[in-house]
């Protein structure tokens, strides 16, 4: 499922982070969003889950790989702050999204971001790219 966004900025969730890396059936999807980063949004909860996954399923080259492109991204690198921290506690609720998932969709929404992912919980959603 697809809904349309007016926004050119996208949040690719942890899942196509991890697809892209390990080259899995969907990363070239995943590519059209991620070799683009000057529409890149990232959540640091993402940094998170993706260097965790990296390391224990790809290695420590990989996941350091991954931090580079994190750390490249600059201000667009998006830290979870108090205003971020209760718009995701409301779209936990609201949802019914696991708390990382609801900082993450949380963050696309604050910044007006289409959510580009594979995770089931979010296939429903309003602005969420589902592969």
């Amino acid at each position: 499922m697809t809904t349309p966004s007016d926004s050119k900025l996208v949040v690719v969730d942890s899942s196509g982070w991890v697809e892209y890396m390990g080259s899995g059936p969907k990363a070239d999807s995943f590519a059209r969003y991620l070799e683009f980063p000057e529409t890149l949004l990232l959540p640091s909860i993402i940094v998170f889950e993706v260097y965790k996954k990296a390391s224990r399923e790809f290695g420590k080259t990989l996941a350091e790989n991954f931090l580079s492109q994190a750390f490249a991204l600059g201000d667009r690198l998006i830290a979870l702050d108090l205003e971020l921290a209760i718009m995701a506690s409301r779209r936990s609720v609201e949802n019914h999204l696991p708390m990382a998932d609801a900082i993450i969709y949380a963050t696309a929404q604050l910044y007006n971001a289409q959510l580009v992912t594979s995770d089931a919980h979010f296939a429903e959603l309003p602005n969420v790219v589902f592969l």
